[in-house]
């Protein structure tokens, strides 16, 4: 299993105000660090201030809220997209659960949500939902943006943040019983373009550094958000960018709660940009579509596979 370290090595990057300004001089040197960290780790940490303390409070306390609800009433939080819905009584992964909203930067998507639990709706929580995507949104497209600016292909960038839409996926894991596994998720990599996680108080997310130990991130400040390469990313950028393995290890008795914004694209081809393929770069991948991505990785090829993005368009 490898040894873990107690200590976040990532790189931080500072994303409050000040950076968020195109024209800023900061603007340049801050694109140049996400990228060299999205490069180094595929991950990195943002300290991101948009989400006030009062947001991440009541955000917080609503996904509680939720899983408190009975299981026969989570359950009706389904999907026609793989993993969207809730997911939860697992065999595999049984200190897991997660509640998934689709299309959470929308009015529309938000209120479908909470119309399934509440046939009347539930103002409070759209709103809080519907806020805290939106400004999460903001930091994966500014993100994008100093990716591809940096890359010298914004003209891929519009047609991308065009075609992204956003899973707010609502996540617990309780602590593990007496001679239970430890495990809250196996390591993955995730089959977005781009994650950001975001947790309350307690640890346990664990990313595997290239020396293949796993090292433990440290994610207590609110303002706090890990910025997450994923598969498709890497087959855009041509493997420039790779998306970090990742796991939850519970290690204390405490429910810990976390939040994921995932992007994905829907009706646009993904391929290569030509400028990022050159000789030292030859292209890896063939253009694909994305959502069906997420089926294949359902499919009992794509569990076998020991890289999906690869093994599903990969040259």
């Amino acid at each position: 299993m490898g040894s873990v370290k107690q200590h976040s090595q990532l790189p931080i990057i500072d994303f409050t105000k000040k950076t968020l300004d195109l024209s800023s001089s900061s603007w340049k040197s801050t694109s140049e660090e996400v990228v060299r960290a999205l490069e180094e780790y595929g991950c990195f940490i943002a300290i991101y201030d948009k989400v006030s303390l009062e947001l991440h409070q009541v955000i917080f306390g609503a996904s509680q809220e939720l899983f408190d609800l009975p299981t026969e009433t989570k359950v009706l939080n389904t999907s026609d997209s793989p993993s969207h819905g809730y997911i939860g009584q697992v065999a595999k992964i049984p200190l897991l659960e997660a509640l998934g909203i689709e299309n959470a930067t929308t009015l529309e998507g938000v209120q479908k949500f909470t119309n399934v639990f509440w046939p009347n709706g539930n103002h409070h929580l759209s709103e809080t939902a519907l806020s805290y995507s939106k400004l999460v949104a903001e930091l994966n497209q500014m993100v994008l943006r100093m990716v591809s600016e940096t890359y010298g292909v914004e003209k891929d960038c519009e047609s991308l943040l065009g075609s992204m839409y956003y899973l707010l996926r609502l996540i617990k894991y309780r602590g593990p019983k007496e001679n239970e596994n430890n495990v809250g998720l196996f390591p993955h990599t995730d089959q977005t373009f781009m994650s950001i996680l975001h947790q309350h108080q307690v640890n346990g997310l664990e990313i595997k550094a290239k020396n293949g130990e796993w090292v433990l991130i440290d994610l207590l400040s609110p303002s706090s958000f890990i910025v997450m390469a994923g598969d498709i990313c890497m087959a855009w950028t041509n493997g420039r960018i790779k998306p970090p393995l990742h796991r939850v290890i519970m290690s204390g008795n405490e429910e810990r709660y976390s939040l994921s914004l995932f992007a994905f694209i829907r009706d646009l081809i993904i391929q290569v940009p030509e400028e990022l393929v050159d000789d030292e770069h030859p292209l890896q991948f063939k253009p694909f579509d994305p959502y069906n991505y997420l089926h294949f990785c359902c499919s009992v090829e794509g569990r076998k596979s020991n890289c999906q993005i690869k093994s599903y368009c990969g040259i």
